[in-house]
């Protein structure tokens, strides 16, 4: 039986177990695929609100800095903002939402910084929640220990 529905067995009956052990194991080969590649996926962590035009441009040259360390960087604040409204709540919650679901893909946070927003705050506490390994720089792409506060 050539069946084009992956829950179900050979016999034709819906076997989860069996559909979630097989997917767990694709994600896995995918995920070490894309490791020896050299490209794991980090989350960039840094400021939008305030000077935004300066903080997108920051965003982007902490990306450039993942690419040349062999990362993939994602940066929903240097995108998501483009068709999303920071200044409506509404808007900025939802876009902190899709951000935190990015960060739940990636292998590290990186945290850019000593000032700490609180849009930074909720996904440097999603990352630990979640065991996500974080590691922090100042603004010059160096890394440091914790030497940031919050805002």
């Amino acid at each position: 039986m050539n069946n084009k529905n992956p829950t179900l067995n050979a016999s034709g009956c819906r076997d989860m177990t069996a559909y979630e052990a097989l997917r767990n194991v694709a994600r896995e080969e995918k995920q070490k695929s894309s490791e020896k590649l050299g490209y794991e996926k980090v989350y960039i962590c840094s400021p939008f609100a305030g000077d935004t035009e300066v903080n997108v441009e920051n965003a982007l040259k902490y990306c450039r800095f993942a690419v040349r360390q062999g990362k993939f960087p994602i940066a929903p604040h240097c995108y998501l903002p483009r068709f999303m409204d920071d200044d409506n709540p509404d808007e900025r919650a939802l876009a902190l939402s899709f951000g935190i679901r990015l960060l739940y893909g990636c292998r590290e946070l990186w945290v850019f910084g000593n000032n700490i927003s609180a849009g930074m705050k909720l996904e440097i506490t999603a990352a630990e929640q979640r065991g996500i390994q974080i590691k922090n720089f100042n603004e010059n792409m160096e890394e440091i220990n914790h030497g940031y506060k919050e805002n």
